[in-house]
Formats: structure tokens, C-alpha cells, sequence
């Protein structure tokens, strides 16, 4: 097994997929930002508040904010990662939980295409922007908060076949 983002010479490189057939390619990716339990009350605050109030954080809501810009990462990820390709992506999935007793938000992104190369990079990206956009949106009232356990989940597609990380696979197991 080698780096394959380095030619002979050691130099970078993008990874030339052009004879690699297309597949259908999913990555699920997670994390989560710890925070005060009193930041985590006025984020549930704000999803609760009436759809034209700001509620507590002026910003807007927190979490919707957060979906869109986990969004927009995954779609951009070729333009902030130097050898990953552009990739026409068929769906992005952000799901946002709220964990009173370990005072965080968990994200979850799921990102999908048909094509030559993974997506794993964009469900990593999509979650790192998205709780990057919660610290902006809500470091006015806590700047300690710490962005924690990015990590693929699981994947599906490609030469390298399916993947899914140990701790997933012992919660499955679990069930």
C-alpha cells in the first residue's frame, strides 16, 4: 500500500482516474462541537423559536444556518482540498442532534454521486464547515467550544469496495 497523491519522484499529484468505471458512491462522515450546556439550551431556544423571531442568537437559527453551509462544503471541497476532483454530487444529507448530556451538537453528513472517485472528502468537509459555522454562530457566548471526532463512518463504491469504521460497526452489532 503507498500515498497515491505523489508520482515517483515524491512530488504531488492528482490521481488520474480517467479509466476507473463510474459507481454509485455514498460516504457518511460525523462529529460533533462540545459546548456549555448553557449554549446548547439557547440553540434548542432558537429551533423552537416562531420562524420570524431570531430568538436568542441574532445570527438566525444556528442549525439551519449550519445545514446549508455543510451543504455548500460538500459541494466545494474540489476548490479547498488541493487533489480532490470535482465531482457532480447527487445529494447531500445533514442531520444535526442535540446531546444534552454530553452538551454537543452531533452532525452527520451523507453525500452520494455517481462517478470515478469517492466521496469521503466531501462528507468530512461538509461536517467540519458545518460545526465551524455553529462555533461562528455562537462563539458571542462561548468561545471554548472544541469541534471533536471528525471521522468517515462508513463508505460504499469504488475499487476499495465498502468500509465502515469499528465503532460503527460495534454499534450495529449492538442493535
Amino acid at each position: 500500500m503507498s500515498l497515491t497523491h505523489f508520482n515517483q519522484s515524491g512530488l504531488p499529484r492528482m490521481v488520474d482516474v480517467g479509466d476507473k468505471p463510474d459507481t454509485a458512491r455514498e460516504a457518511t462522515a460525523q462529529g460533533t462541537i462540545q459546548m456549555l450546556p448553557e449554549t446548547l439550551a439557547l440553540i434548542r431556544q432558537q429551533q423552537e423559536a416562531p420562524p420570524n423571531e431570531t430568538g436568542p442568537l441574532q445570527k438566525g437559527n444556528v442549525l439551519a444556518v449550519a445545514q446549508v453551509a455543510g451543504i455548500m462544503a460538500a459541494k466545494s471541497t474540489w476548490q479547498m482540498i488541493p487533489m480532490c476532483h470535482p465531482l457532480p454530487l447527487s445529494g447531500v444529507d445533514m442531520d444535526f442532534s442535540l446531546d444534552e448530556a454530553q452538551s454537543c451538537v452531533r452532525i452527520q453528513a451523507t453525500v452520494r454521486t455517481t462517478g470515478k472517485t469517492g466521496v469521503e472528502m466531501e462528507a468530512l468537509t461538509a461536517v467540519s464547515v458545518a460545526a465551524l459555522t455553529i462555533y461562528d454562530m455562537c462563539k458571542a457566548v462561548d468561545k471554548g467550544m472544541r469541534i471533536e471526532n471528525v471521522h468517515l463512518v462508513r463508505k460504499s463504491g469504488g475499487r476499495s469496495g465498502d468500509y465502515v469504521a469499528a465503532e460503527s460497526a460495534d454499534a450495529a452489532n449492538d442493535r
